[in-house]
C-alpha cells in the first residue's frame, strides 16, 4: 500500500488545465515537504515542483514555472499542483513524493503510484 495517492489526472486539450492532488492515509502531510515529479515515455524522471513544510519556499522546474502552481490546503492534508497552459511537452505520469523532511533538500523515499496526464486535441 502506497503512502501517497495522486488524483486529478486525465486528458486535456493543449492550453488546458488540470489540478492534481496528493493525499495520504498514513502520513500527515502538513509536517513534510512534498515534491511532484513526472516521467514521460522514454525519458528520465524529472522534478517538477516542491513545497516545503512551511509552504515557502516553493520550487519549480524552469519550463513549468509560469504555468504550474503548487499549494497545500489549510489543513495541510492535501498538496495540489495546478497545471495551466498544458502543452505537448507536459504529458507524463505525475508522482507526488516525500522524504519526510521539512524542506525540499532531500531525495524522496515515499512515492505515490503516479497518475497519467495526457495532452491531446
Amino acid at each position: 500500500q502506497e503512502c501517497l495517492v495522486e488524483s486529478g489526472g486525465g486528458l486535456v486539450q493543449p492550453g488546458g488545465s488540470l489540478r492534481l492532488s496528493c493525499k495520504s492515509s498514513r502520513l500527515n502531510l502538513e509536517f513534510y515537504a512534498i515534491s511532484w515529479f513526472r516521467q514521460a515515455p522514454g525519458k528520465e524522471r524529472e522534478g517538477v515542483s516542491c513545497i516545503s513544510m512551511t509552504n515557502e519556499p516553493t520550487y519549480y522546474l524552469e519550463s513549468v514555472k509560469n504555468g504550474f502552481t503548487v499549494s497545500r490546503d489549510n489543513a495541510g492534508s492535501t498538496v495540489c499542483l495546478q497545471m495551466n497552459s498544458l502543452y505537448p511537452e507536459d504529458p507524463a505520469v505525475y508522482y507526488c513524493a516525500t522524504d519526510l523532511l521539512y524542506d525540499c533538500s532531500g531525495s524522496p523515499e515515499y512515492w505515490g503510484p503516479g497518475i497519467q496526464v495526457t495532452v491531446s486535441s
